[in-house]
């Protein structure tokens, strides 16, 4: 067993490492282009099967919701599957026009029930029910769900989106033969987007809201946790959104979003699999290029200034407990990530990590611990948080001193010649593993050509943790993990209420 498991780890590396040497290869089966309208679109040939997977990275998150109207970058996600102003209706012209009156009514709606002074109940009430009568109304040209089962009835898989406080994804793969049908159907949506359903859809994602934050501890946690941790930056507020605002934001509002981020010069493409590139491209510019040129958005975002003291948050809930903190550190594009990345894999990766050997086997303190760069994202400057699950009859203060032990211990020793060797092998690893399906390459060398400019920054990563040393790691650790750098957060468990004896 032990042979097999040395001749798979051989194999990983002897691979990855041609890969690593000879980006050619990939360049000889990989094309980008940036067509006029600014869109950045990267195809590459894999035929191994007759499929394809794309994956569409719109560079913009919940990080750039607009104050007061929080959670509307993933009300665009829900959005893009609603359809166009072909697909979805029975008559667009018609719906088009009721759409357009929602929006009025419910603008005098919000500015009715939003009065501070001079509010009048029935007035909200009466503009409240006009504005739920012309949804009803909208309703009747709905066909639901037709975007959805055109993909699927032309043998689409794996369709969905994602939404993260960095940016907004769209994927899932189909037949190769499909293709031309498929770059309609993805350029149509951000051609001829259309706000349908959106106050019911905004009503879903109250509800996703409801179940995973507000009914949800450690939902609660993580919220407050971010919201007490950042004071300035967009990392503050929630992907989901806040609730004044859920119940506030338009379908105006989410156009406005759209027709400021959805532009082509702030999207990446990649498409994998079974393509030609000479009858692949012109179906990529014919459809793709009719997406109107707009000016790309500004990138600046607040900066959170320095932390110069250390911030609590506990919750005391009847649930299991739970204690989590993190310190600030800078931007994915800091010469120091990889070194991160390296703490990350010693601290956490696997039951040879030391949080695992400390916290849950020797100790038996905690049913799970790990530490982990990218809380809440990695755009911006963000977190490298520690957590750990008490096991029953241990709390939170006593995984804490425990993960400060580890810490410590990081600081002041520098790591094992076999724990770096490790690291940089693992790297290896999960490179690969991360190329193993059309859809994984899709989405790598679309975040890396959106992320650093070029897709061979993919690559080129193994060659920069491999120059990551044992003197980096203290170095960062010392620098960073800092308790005035820190935000500690924890779930105590509440003590139930005593049942009352039932009266005889």
């Amino acid at each position: 067993m032990k042979f097999c498991k040395l001749l798979v780890l051989l194999l990983f590396v002897t691979t990855l490492s041609s890969f690593a040497q000879d980006i050619a290869s990939f360049e000889r089966r990989i094309q980008v282009r940036t067509l006029p309208n600014g869109l950045t679109v990267i195809l590459m040939q894999r035929k191994e099967a007759p499929v394809f997977s794309f994956y569409t990275m719109v560079d913009a998150g919940s990080a750039q919701d607009p104050k007061g109207k929080t959670g509307l970058a993933h009300m665009f996600e829900h959005m893009a599957f609603k359809g166009t102003d072909v697909i979805g209706t029975t008559n667009y012209a018609a719906e088009k026009e009721v759409l357009a009156k929602i929006e009025d009514v419910y603008a005098d709606y919000i500015r009715e029930r939003d009065k501070r002074v001079g509010h009048d109940d029935q007035k909200v009430a009466a503009l409240e029910k006009q504005w739920k009568d012309l949804i009803a109304e909208a309703d009747q040209y709905v066909i639901r769900n037709q975007f959805g089962e055109l993909v699927e009835e032309n043998g689409g898989a794996g369709m969905n989106a994602s939404t993260s406080e960095d940016e907004t994804v769209y994927f899932y793969s189909m037949p190769a033969n499909r293709l031309e049908l498929w770059a309609y159907l993805e350029s149509s949506r951000f051609a001829e987007p259309v706000m349908r359903e959106f106050y019911k859809e905004r009503d879903v994602v109250y509800e996703e809201r409801r179940m995973r934050t507000e009914s949800n501890p450690i939902g609660r946690l993580l919220e407050q946790f971010d919201a007490t941790a950042f004071m300035a930056s967009p990392y503050h507020n929630p992907t989901i959104g806040w609730p004044f605002d859920l119940h506030t934001f338009s379908a105006t509002d989410a156009y406005n979003f759209f027709e400021k981020y959805y532009v082509p010069s702030n999207m990446t493409l990649a498409v994998i699999g079974d393509i030609d590139f000479e009858t692949a491209w012109p179906i990529i510019e014919r459809y793709f290029d009719r997406l109107p040129k707009r000016p790309h958005p500004d990138e600046a975002v607040t900066t959170e200034p320095p932390q110069d003291s250390k911030r609590t948050v506990v919750l005391t809930e009847q649930s299991q407990p739970v204690y989590l903190e993190g310190y600030h550190r800078p931007s994915y594009l800091d010469k120091d990530d990889l070194v991160f990345d390296a703490i990350t894999d010693v601290m956490s990766n696997g039951r040879t990590s030391r949080m695992y050997r400390s916290l849950v086997r020797d100790k038996r303190i905690a049913i799970q611990a790990a530490g982990f760069s990218g809380l809440p994202g990695t755009k911006y400057a963000h977190l490298f948080a520690f957590y750990a699950f008490p096991t029953p009859g241990h709390t939170p203060a006593e995984v804490r001193d425990a993960i400060h032990e580890q810490i410590d211990l990081l600081k002041k020793q520098d790591i094992t010649d076999e724990e770096l060797k490790m690291v940089k092998t693992r790297a290896r690893a999960n490179l690969i593993r991360s190329l193993g399906s059309n859809s994984g390459l899709a989405s790598e060398l679309a975040e890396y050509q959106a992320r650093y400019g070029d897709w061979r920054e993919l690559f080129r990563e193994i060659d920069r943790i491999d120059k990551v040393t044992k003197e980096d790691i203290r170095r960062v650790a010392n620098d960073y993990f800092v308790a005035n750098n820190s935000t500690e957060s924890q779930i105590d468990t509440a003590k139930a209420a005593p049942q009352q004896q039932e009266q005889q």
